[in-house]
């Protein structure tokens, strides 16, 4: 078994990468052994369309799964949002959100 201050040192160093799944999805996949932990944070559905020159407020919510690493299946995981960040701009103007800034908020 692997301790706390290891697991978040692992968690840490790994590299967060955007996945082909969603617009707004990145993940980090820790290896241990024959499991694999995922943690990663999605954005929230939005159904406004902002106003040009309006701030605009991205929600992002945490999520973890530990799955079988040979064949993928879920163990545990938690999508019950209850963890979550916001980044806002204004005027509509994108940055590379969170997950292009150094470290992605892990």
């Amino acid at each position: 078994m692997i301790g706390k201050e290891k697991l978040v040192e692992r968690i840490e160093e790994t590299e967060l990468e955007k996945t082909h799944a969603g617009n707004d999805l990145w993940e980090k996949h820790i290896y241990m052994g024959d499991k694999v932990l995922i943690v990663g944070y999605e954005k929230e559905e939005t159904y406004n369309k902002p106003n040009p020159g309006e701030e605009i407020i991205k929600n992002y919510y945490w999520y973890w799964e530990l799955r079988d690493s040979a064949n993928w299946n879920v163990l545990f995981d938690n999508h019950d949002k209850e963890f979550s960040f916001c980044e806002s701009n204004v005027g509509g103007v994108h940055g590379s959100g969170p997950g292009g800034r150094s470290g992605g908020g892990y």
